[in-house]
Parts: C-alpha cells; sequence; structure tokens
C-alpha cells in the first residue's frame, strides 16, 4: 500500500469531504448550514491552479454569494425537484439510491444494493438512524461509512496500527468499488438534467472530480 493511502491528513481530509457530501446529499440545506457554506474558504478553493476541484467550488461560492435574497428557497426547490424525484427526464429520475442505477436496466428502489449496504452496515454494527425514512443505498449514508472508514483508518494508522488501519483501507477500497463507482457516474449524468440551480451543478461537479480523485488513489493505493 503506498504512502498516500497512509498518510493520516490526507485520510482526515478525505473523511472530511465525504461527510461534505453526505450532508449536501441528504436533505435541503438549513438556513445555518448555507451560512457555514459561505463563511468557509470557498473562493481560495476555487483559485487554487490545476486543481479538479476549483470549477466546482467557483459554483458553489458563487451561488451563495447572494444569499439573503432568497437562497435557501431556492435550493430547497432545486433538491426537491430534482433529488426528492419530482423532476424526471424520460421516465428517470435523479434521487441518489443506488438500486436506481446500477444495474443499467430497469430502475429498481429498494433493489439488490439496499440490501447489500445494509449488510455491510450491519457487519460494521451501524445503521440508519430511527426516524430517517430512507433506505440503506442512498448516497448520503455510502458517504458518510466511507467518511467513517477514512477516520477510523486515520486513527489506527496514528496509533500504530498499521495493519488493522491497511485492512479499514481495503474494506474501503472494495465497498467504494461496489457501491460507488458501479454507479455514480450514471447518476450525476443524470442529475446533470435535472438541477436548475448552479450550486447543484457545483455539488454535481465537486462529486464528480471527488469520485474521480479517490478511484485514481484507491486503485493505486492498493498496489504492493
Amino acid at each position: 500500500m503506498n504512502d498516500n493511502m497512509l498518510d493520516i491528513e490526507l485520510l482526515r481530509n478525505r473523511a472530511a469531504l465525504y461527510r461534505m457530501l453526505a450532508t449536501l446529499y441528504f436533505k435541503p440545506l438549513s438556513s445555518e448550514q448555507i451560512e457555514a457554506l459561505a463563511s468557509s474558504d470557498l473562493s481560495s478553493l476555487a483559485a487554487e491552479e490545476n486543481s479538479p476541484f476549483a470549477e466546482a467550488y467557483a459554483d458553489l461560492g458563487g451561488a451563495l454569494r447572494l444569499r439573503h435574497t432568497g437562497t435557501k428557497e431556492q435550493l430547497a426547490a432545486d433538491y426537491t425537484g430534482a433529488f426528492y424525484g419530482i423532476r424526471t427526464h424520460k421516465g428517470r429520475t435523479a434521487q441518489p439510491f443506488e438500486s436506481l442505477f446500477r444495474t443499467g436496466g430497469k430502475a429498481e428502489l429498494m433493489g439488490e444494493a439496499r440490501s447489500e449496504v445494509y449488510q455491510e452496515l450491519k457487519r460494521q454494527k451501524l445503521k440508519v438512524p430511527d426516524g430517517i425514512d430512507l433506505p440503506e443505498d442512498h448516497l448520503s449514508f455510502i458517504f458518510e461509512y466511507l467518511g467513517l472508514l477514512c477516520d477510523q483508518a486515520a486513527t489506527l494508522l496514528q496509533s500504530g496500527n498499521h495493519a488493522e488501519g491497511e485492512a479499514i483501507l481495503e474494506t474501503q477500497r472494495d465497498f467504494f468499488m461496489a457501491h460507488v463507482d458501479s454507479w455514480i457516474n450514471s447518476f450525476i449524468a443524470q442529475g446533470r438534467l435535472m438541477v436548475e440551480t448552479r450550486f447543484y451543478r457545483g455539488v454535481l461537479k465537486l462529486t464528480e472530480a471527488f469520485v474521480a480523485e479517490e478511484k485514481e488513489l484507491l486503485e493505486n493505493g492498493g498496489e504492493r
């Protein structure tokens, strides 16, 4: 496993971005979440030369620049239309469920993918919190779990437990390939047909750039 995969700071940064994306896909943002995101250093991130994330951060920052002019309501309407399945294109929605995209055929909610993710979370003694009526293969839960694995690996490596840390990273790689790489590009393509605001176009760009970088890191990092 290469040094990049074992970089503790990089693992923490990856965990933070996974959690950010999990929040963005979970539900419409609150006023507090919008303010916190707008107060982060998006302009500096957008200005980073040759960064694959620059365009995405520019969209996020630009969309939030006038956040006191009805932005919360606009974003909520766009999120609901796109990711709750109200808008459709040729009979398909952009609801962020793995089951709807992984098969490549007929969309099937609560399909095999949901069962697989449920079993993985159960194996890790995790579950969707009570009161949340969403299946386990929702993209938010998948990203949240991958972020948790990054944090777990970082903690183990920091304590000198390299064997268990590397085992966690192997689990992460396998889960990512099975439950993100297998469908995320189809979801992003469908999402682009659904979203109407610059903000959520930026979210999709950020997702695409991060997932591409993750795939490269996980594939190369797994080499011994």
